[in-house]
């Protein structure tokens, strides 16, 4: 990871941690049936974050490794997760772990994979992974054009993001993946996923991103009047939906 991606989030963490949108249970499903999936893996979740991902397959009843080098998110995730025995908290990168060869069953990057250099974090996840061990990337990709609140708010970052045509993950194509699995014959699922918010959860999700301006930027305030005329216009009963699609890449990777 980039410097800049492992301290960018760290004025954020308490929206990332009440406003970020999870994934769907349908993950754990998909891996079941396509490569087997049990609850006796071990998994590495890199770039883990507040723990969104992590809890999961902590719910899931996998011992999981929680890789991440921001202190503020790795806290967050540690007092979201401290209950879970099978959950251990690594300050580490995607490019370092720390883990021994060969020790888990499945390494996942969740909404994380487009600040990792792929070749490098491919190196690393080949390395930590058992034989026959699976890498999987997952992110939630917000639908732009499904609606007209989804389409003015699109119009919103556009206009206010500080660095949001460059830094979001759909930057991430088909040449990374390849770079990262080694390979163009890695698996594909997509599934729906939606959050549904009032306008302080729509606020929080604004401003839990890295490209939002916070307060003390001038363009703070104006974005925020925006994002409320924005909410009024379009709310039903008091909530707006953002919907997404989960997108899921997976294949087996580890050293030969």
């Amino acid at each position: 990871m980039a410097n800049d991606s492992k301290t960018r989030f760290s004025a954020r963490v308490e929206n990332y941690v009440k406003y970020r949108p999870g994934y769907p249970s349908a993950v754990i499903e998909v891996f079941a049936r396509e490569f087997g999936f049990k609850a006796n893996w071990t998994v590495a979740d890199v770039g883990s974050g507040t723990g969104i991902s992590t809890k999961l397959f902590l719910d899931h009843g996998n011992r999981v490794f929680a890789i991440e080098p921001n202190k503020d998110m790795r806290g967050a995730a540690e007092s979201l997760l401290s209950g879970y025995p099978k959950f251990h908290s690594i300050a580490a990168s995607s490019d370092a772990t720390t883990l021994p060869d060969r020790s888990v069953d499945l390494v996942v990057a969740a909404q994380a994979f487009h600040w990792f250099d792929p070749q490098t974090a491919g190196a690393e996840f080949r390395r930590i992974l058992r034989r026959g061990g699976v890498a999987a990337l997952i992110w939630n990709t917000r639908e732009t054009d499904a609606s007209p609140f989804l389409r003015a708010y699109e119009q919103l970052l556009l206009k206010y993001g500080a660095d949001y045509s460059t830094v979001r993950h759909e930057q991430v194509g088909d040449a990374a993946r390849v770079a990262f699995f080694g390979t163009q014959d890695y698996c594909t699922a997509v599934l729906p996923n939606a959050q549904h918010l009032d306008y302080e959860g729509l606020k929080g999700r604004l401003l839990s991103s890295s490209y939002a301006p916070l307060a003390g930027d001038a363009r703070h305030e104006p974005m925020l009047a925006e994002l409320g005329e924005l909410f009024a216009r379009h709310q039903e009963e008091g909530q707006v939906t953002l919907a997404y699609r989960t997108e899921v890449f997976w294949a087996p990777m580890h050293d030969r």
